[in-house]
């Protein structure tokens, strides 16, 4: 399999998951690192308290690099910075830089006070990296509802450098893109919007977004739905006739997506209770089927306490991707770990992991 780097950041693989209008693809797992590739102690580490959540992994220039948030300190969950991490071979990675740093104000005042999910895009247009991330309020749970992370907003920052060696940044915020407030759609709830991935679709762009009605916890439905663009900048708009995205009744969080040349899409997502994490497939990038869970075990042995988010397919040629996941221990650390999936075909072959 011959595997390219979009020109806006995107990665395309020459692979197709569809055979007319059925279904042909299903993920096998290769192998994976036995344990964390990143975890409590390593270097880097120090000033991590709790750990890492979500964002996005890919290769560049052939090395990994990462784009995470790590839960620095107290209050958890809300005294967050997003860092940069690299490594040459998958496993043992250095940490670069902060990007971003929130401020942990636990009062509900600042709507930066907790900051989630850096996503980076090369943007050819502009010829600058695009960072796009999550910013909360917080402030203490109730028994009934969820504050610690509420009215998500998504911000777009541009690296101050520009060209394709600006991915390094530091990153200036240009504008909210995505927020709550009147073109909410019904499904969205008090956590505002919790996620945002972008991705092409002919000239036009298309993203996921994530919210949850957690003003009632427990929730029992986290989801996403589809806003779109004429250019990465925006302006964004939500695609409210398309929404929420039926992939899984209970739980999707934090999809992120690949363009296969032929123009279909793949999303790997939390999959929640399912206990690993899962992917939907997209003809056209529009409409998304039912989503397939992805079982790690026995090629990779269990360590960690609670799997949580993959961070995106990253072609290795010969139909192999490598994932990278965070996941939380045993002693709740959140961790990162890696694993390699082959892309087979066959009809029916997505039943094989359901």
């Amino acid at each position: 399999m011959k595997a390219i780097s979009g020109s806006m950041g995107v990665f395309l693989a020459s692979v197709s998951v569809f055979a007319g209008d059925a279904e042909v693809c299903v993920f096998e797992v290769v192998d994976g690192h036995q344990g964390p590739v990143i975890k409590r102690g390593d270097q880097g580490t120090e000033e991590n308290k709790y750990g890492f959540e979500g964002g996005r992994a890919f290769k560049f220039k052939n090395e990994y690099h990462l784009f995470t948030a790590e839960m620095s300190g107290d209050p958890r969950w809300v005294k967050m910075r997003l860092a940069h991490w690299r490594s040459c071979d998958g496993v043992a990675f250095k940490r670069v830089s902060t990007l971003y740093e929130s401020s942990g104000e636990f009062e509900g005042k600042d709507p930066r006070a907790s900051l989630w999910a850096p996503m980076p895009y090369y943007n050819k247009k502009e010829d600058r990296w695009n960072l796009f991330y999550v910013a909360y309020r917080a402030k203490p749970n109730t028994k009934t509802s969820w504050y610690i992370g509420h009215e998500g907003r998504i911000f777009r920052a541009i690296s101050t450098k520009p060209g394709r060696d600006g991915l390094g940044g530091p990153y200036q915020d240009v504008g909210v893109v995505l927020e709550p407030g009147p073109d909410s759609d019904p499904w969205e709830g008090l956590q505002g919007v919790d996620s945002f991935y972008a991705y092409p679709v002919g000239t036009k762009w298309y993203a996921f977004y994530g919210s949850a009605h957690t003003q009632k916890w427990p929730c029992e439905f986290w989801g996403v739905g589809l806003a779109s663009a004429p250019h990465l900048a925006g302006p964004w708009k939500r695609c409210s006739r398309l929404n929420p995205v039926p992939i899984d009744k209970r739980w999707v969080e934090n999809p992120v997506v690949t363009r296969m040349e032929d123009g279909s899409c793949i999303a790997l997502f939390d999959g929640g209770p399912r206990g690993s994490f899962a992917y939907t497939l997209s003809k056209d990038g529009i409409h998304w089927q039912e989503g397939v869970t992805i079982p790690l075990e026995p090629k990779v042995k269990k360590w960690w306490k609670l799997m949580r988010t993959p961070l995106g397919l990253i072609p290795e040629g010969g139909s192999l991707f490598t994932v990278f996941y965070t996941a939380f221990d045993p002693g709740d650390y959140g961790c990162v770990g890696m694993v390699r999936l082959k892309l087979k075909k066959g009809s029916g072959a997505d039943k094989e992991l359901q």
